[in-house]
């Protein structure tokens, strides 16, 4: 009767360990979009991703944005965005901010997110997150931190050149690079225009591992006799670690594409998705063809550009609470 009696505590205790353990599997990854930035409809492109990363993942999906005080998404306020204490219970944190100059507080809890050893993606104008004009306690910020976290701080690009009207850049694979990342993303031509990250007097972090490369196809230093210093051949994709101060490594993808238009291309919405994949540790289950980059809905962005350019009443995405 006591050896049934222990052998069912057992059994139990069996069942229960595994019920504890499945719920802990199912459990959605949470996964935090920061947009901010006034040029290039950060707003627009990282809810479509988050959108689809919801529908392939059921990913738990929240976006943080530059919010007026009617809540209205306004990427021109600079000096705020709503919503970032999310990261506190983030599994992933996704940056595509340009310039901002947030409170201390707010800024933090991006750095602290950094610092946790938790797998972070930048898009394009994260290489300059943030700007500190006067606060000299924060101006590490501006550069040196981006140069660490996602592997090179704003340099120079080739120039605008009809901002929309054309693809400015050639984009392939770099030849004998082999990741997953690159899984179903076939050459394509991109709308952004090519920033320098390497090159002249400047190098990118040297733990940077490019794999896809772009050519501008118009360039504004030809002119200036600049090439030799400003190569019209950049790499515009690469993964890198980032040990922060937890002592854990966090896996990184970074791309300096990223013009509204680039996301109409399955080939740049596989990388970016793909990517994602990669610094959250699921390489294995990016197929072949690459993620289902099929969007959700529609996808009409406005242009890249300053000023009144981005979409009014513009209200924040609610998805996967």
């Amino acid at each position: 009767m006591k050896k049934h009696f222990r052998f069912s505590i057992f059994l139990f205790a069996i069942l229960l360990c595994a019920s504890v353990t499945n719920f802990v599997q199912k459990k959605p990854l949470h996964i935090v979009f920061v947009t901010g930035d006034e040029e290039y409809r950060s707003e627009e492109s990282m809810p479509m991703l988050g959108e689809i990363l919801h529908r392939e993942l059921g990913a738990k999906i929240t976006v943080c944005y530059a919010m007026d005080k009617d809540g209205n998404i306004n990427p021109n306020i600079n000096n705020h965005i709503e919503g970032l204490e999310a990261l506190k219970t983030a599994d992933m944190m996704v940056v595509f901010t340009r310039w901002r100059e947030l409170p201390k507080e707010e800024a933090q809890m991006i750095t602290d997110f950094a610092e946790s050893g938790k797998p972070m993606v930048g898009f394009r104008t994260a290489t300059h997150t943030f700007k500190y004009n006067t606060d000299s306690s924060m101006m590490y910020l501006n550069d040196k931190w981006a140069h660490d976290v996602f592997g090179q701080q704003w340099i120079v690009h080739h120039g605008h050149f009809d901002d929309g009207n054309a693809p400015l850049t050639s984009v392939y694979a770099i030849p004998k690079t082999k990741t997953p990342i690159m899984n179903g993303v076939k050459p394509f031509n991109a709308y952004s225009w090519l920033y320098h990250v390497n090159g002249g007097d400047w190098k990118i972090n040297p733990d940077c591992k490019p794999f896809l490369e772009g050519k501008s196809l118009r360039y504004k230093h030809e002119q200036e006799g600049k090439l030799d210093k400003y190569p019209i051949t950049q790499p515009v994709a690469w993964t890198k670690n980032y040990k922060g101060k937890s002592g854990k490594t966090a896996r990184v993808f970074f791309t300096t594409l990223g013009h509204p238009y680039d996301f109409k291309d399955m080939s740049m919405r596989k990388l970016a998705l793909n990517g994602i994949y990669w610094a959250l540790g699921l390489e294995k289950k990016i197929p072949k063809q690459g993620v289902n980059a099929e969007i959700v809905g529609t996808y009409d962005p406005n242009n890249s550009g300053f000023g009144e350019k981005f979409k009014k009443g513009l209200k924040p995405l609610k998805l996967g609470k």
